[in-house]
């Protein structure tokens, strides 16, 4: 018990510690922007992504935040000794993620007079950043405490801002829904976080996956919030007023399709044939991650379906065989299946967005030109010249992804910050305990046998 008060001690100490850090960097260099600016992401803005409305800005903060908690919340409650624990984590998480991703972000875009102005559209680029977060933590659920979740989000976020920085501003890269830059950044981001916090002692008992899954209710509510707000979240940048939402209805047509092809495919790979609630969900996390990059390019509803179908039977033989070769061959456990649930669809989004925008024409996009491939439309660039870059995009991320996610994880794995091998429960007794039903409370943690966060 000593132990755990220590620990709660430590999280207490560095919550503060970053929360005072945040409001002094937000006192001197934090104002909200001029509400006359015609455009939220200009020079003066704190803003990665371009707000097409600038009328809409709360709508789409609103759905991109509620998206951001309650769908990765509700999708990270997986284990059933850790699954409430996931949410009050989750939260955690959020709450640090979207007030330093604001502060990382505006970095690289400074007023000349070296403040950072945010607005509403520059709360959707930080809800953004904070799912790749979430994505990442879901690789490492179980494994980890608290305080290291934070220190994870305190070195990402940066990272994160610098690859979107590098992919959106410089390079000219379009990807409004993030299949490149939240999905598969997120996704091996924790991968390599979690092949570095590998501990054979402990990893070999497979003590949190067999603690059993958590009832479906959660599951069930995260794939309903799935369903209502991930359209209008990856379309958050995208949708222009007096013109058809593509990016919404493509996200819409590719979720149905990976749903439907889930049904096909699972009964052939798994014994037990019916699906769960949790498998549902990933179905729609696919279909949505597969049209991040896509959703804005895809000129008929046919494409997204394909496009939905293809990467749901990939994520399915992924997670068949694919992911058995990470857990043994590269030491990579991965919790909650983020590497065929964001990662695979978000390299097969990239791949589907660099053929689109090679075929890209004027005659096609008419008016959409401007804004799905502006540099294209000025002439500056050829549409082969667009997707070439599109291309490189892929490589470079997963290059920083992976460099960033093994430094991390190398030092959220030292002795002073890991949990003890003997007693991995204790990750998940920072801050409550809360024991099993039947099970006396004033038992020992030997006796208790399995807590949670509440």
């Amino acid at each position: 018990m000593a132990e755990g008060a220590a620990a709660r001690l430590r999280l207490a100490g560095l919550c503060f510690f970053l929360q005072l850090l945040t409001i002094i960097l937000f006192a001197a260099f934090v104002r909200y922007g001029p509400e006359s600016d015609p455009g939220l992401c200009s020079p003066q803005s704190n803003c990665s992504r371009r707000d097409p409305e600038p009328g809409s800005g709360y709508p789409r903060f609103r759905d991109a935040h509620l998206q951001a908690l309650l769908g990765f919340g509700f999708l990270l409650a997986f284990l059933g000794r850790y699954g409430p624990g996931s949410v009050a984590t989750s939260l955690l998480v959020v709450a640090f993620a979207v007030q330093w991703a604001l502060l990382a972000q505006g970095l690289f875009y400074f007023s000349p007079k070296g403040k950072i102005y945010v607005g509403a559209q520059s709360m959707v680029s930080a809800d953004f950043c904070t799912a790749a977060v979430l994505i990442s933590s879901g690789a490492v659920l179980g494994r980890v405490n608290p305080i290291q979740l934070l220190l994870m989000t305190l070195l990402e976020v940066p990272l994160f801002a610098c690859n979107e920085f590098i992919l959106l501003s410089l390079l000219g890269i379009s990807d409004s829904g993030g299949s490149l830059t939240v999905h598969a950044f997120g996704a091996y981001f924790g991968l390599m976080v979690s092949r570095a916090l590998r501990q054979p002692r402990v990893d070999e008992r497979g003590e949190q996956q067999d603690a059993g899954r958590q009832p479906d209710a959660f599951a069930v509510l995260g794939t309903l919030y799935l369903w209502i707000f991930w359209p209008s979240f990856a379309s958050a940048t995208t949708a222009q007023e007096g013109a058809e939402p593509w990016a919404l209805l493509n996200v819409y047509f590719s979720m149905a399709a990976s749903t439907l092809a889930a049904f096909v495919l699972s009964p052939i790979l798994y014994e037990e044939g019916a699906l769960q609630a949790a498998q549902l969900q990933d179905a729609a996390l696919v279909g949505a991650a597969v049209m991040g990059m896509a959703g804005e390019m895809l000129l008929t509803p046919f494409g997204a379906l394909v496009a939905g179908f293809l990467a749901s039977h990939l994520s399915l033989l992924g997670s068949r065989f694919l992911s058995p070769i990470l857990s043994s061959r590269l030491k990579i456990q991965d919790t909650c299946g983020v590497h065929n649930v964001h990662g695979l669809p978000g390299v097969l989004g990239t791949l589907v967005g660099t053929l689109l925008a090679g075929l890209a024409t004027a005659d096609a996009y008419g008016g959409r030109m401007e804004s799905v491939f502006p540099l294209v439309a000025q002439g500056s660039r050829t549409a082969s010249g667009q997707a070439w870059w599109q291309l490189c995009a892929l490589p470079l991320t997963l290059i920083l992804a992976a460099l960033g996610g093994s430094l991390t994880g190398a030092l959220l794995g030292t002795r002073a910050l890991r949990s003890t091998p003997k007693s991995p429960e204790r990750e998940s007794k920072v801050l409550r305990e809360v024991p099993e039903d039947g099970v006396n409370p004033e038992a020992s943690d030997e006796e208790l046998g399995g807590s949670t966060l509440a």
